[in-house]
């Protein structure tokens, strides 16, 4: 063979080479990840501690709008005292300081470090685990993963949920305390079922949640490609994210506000404890999910059961924006 020739093959081979090599770089699949792979386990709990941080004080604006209405642990009406998400942010800022907003930030992050963790890696291990070429990826297969991994994943984090919430409530039990001292004094008073309070409502929450958002945001990105809309770009994850996002809050909202309702209701262990030399009740307002549900509806009105949507949809949006970013930012270092 003629050295001309040998030269021809040669080039052909690099430009093969090379056309594969930039056809793995814009696909977008989920190879390369195997099912041990920690690498989705560990940029998914950084994307969500990242978005954590950037939308908490709406978060916190959202926990208050739920709560009021609803009633405290000694069976009193919680007073409403804000009249929107806006209005919530100004009042808390004024009355409490702007570093309210943000009370709970702690426990928050550190229950992105495992719930996030744990959901975006269970969700992307499953995937490949069950799908073995990209065009065999549909709806059902997703969604299974997606809620599989939400409840999973909510369950195991529910005691860092629970010091949340009652920590945005705006309780003073545990402000001066830190994360360790808190959990222990949830513990002492509570027992285990304490830091468990609403893992009922908040696994199915979770599972309702990631269920539709996690395939919706799949769906969308594949489509627009598909579709020669948008590329995989960032352009593309935004607007995939920001729909996502809005099925989320309208599938949620209801179970998110039981969640919410049950985690801020404390129930004291049956033993002998005062206060300032008064006796602590110990009886609980709502006994199960379901009662919080239907008393909720039935005092307040079914629309109470969306209370706390629009800061709701307003954080999803943000939150699964930056998150969803800076996830496939983090992608490209596969």
């Amino acid at each position: 063979m003629s050295p001309a020739a040998l030269l021809q093959i040669k080039m052909d081979s690099g430009s093969v080479s090379s056309f594969v090599v930039a056809h793995r770089i814009k696909t977008p699949s989920i190879r390369g990840m195997g099912p041990s792979d920690w690498r989705p386990f560990i940029y998914g709990g950084v994307s969500a501690c990242v978005a954590e941080f950037g939308t908490f004080p709406i978060d916190t604006t959202k926990t208050r709008l739920q709560i009021q209405g609803g009633r405290c642990d000694a069976g009193q009406v919680i007073t409403r005292k804000y009249n929107g998400m806006l209005h919530a942010m100004l009042k808390i800022s004024h009355e409490e300081g702007i570093r309210a907003l943000y009370f709970g930030i702690k426990p928050a992050v550190l229950r992105q470090a495992t719930y996030g963790t744990i959901k975006f890696g269970i969700y992307y291990s499953l995937k490949q685990m069950l799908v073995q070429n990209q065009g065999e990826e549909h709806l059902g297969i997703n969604i299974f993963c997606a809620v599989t991994a939400g409840v999973v994943s909510s369950a195991m984090a529910n005691p860092t949920d629970v010091l949340k919430v009652r920590l945005q409530s705006g309780r003073k039990d545990f402000k001066e305390k830190s994360l360790l001292q808190a959990f222990v004094s949830i513990y002492r008073q509570e027992g285990i079922q304490g830091l468990w309070r609403g893992v009922l409502p908040t696994a199915q929450r979770a599972g309702v949640i990631v269920g539709v958002e996690l395939p919706i945001y799949d769906m969308c990105k594949h489509y627009f490609i598909k579709m020669n809309i948008l590329p995989d770009s960032a352009s593309n994850h935004f607007l995939s994210s920001f729909i996502s996002s809005l099925g989320g809050a309208v599938a949620s909202t209801p179970l998110d506000v039981v969640r919410t309702r049950l985690m801020n209701q404390r129930k004291l262990k049956p033993s002998p404890a005062h206060i300032n030399g008064t006796a602590v009740c110990t009886s609980r307002v709502y006994t199960s999910a379901l009662d919080c549900m239907v008393q909720t509806v039935k005092f307040e009105g079914p629309l109470a059961l969306y209370k706390g949507f629009i800061p709701t949809w307003l954080r999803l949006g943000p939150w699964n924006i930056i998150f969803f970013v800076t996830f496939e930012q983090l992608k490209k270092l596969y």
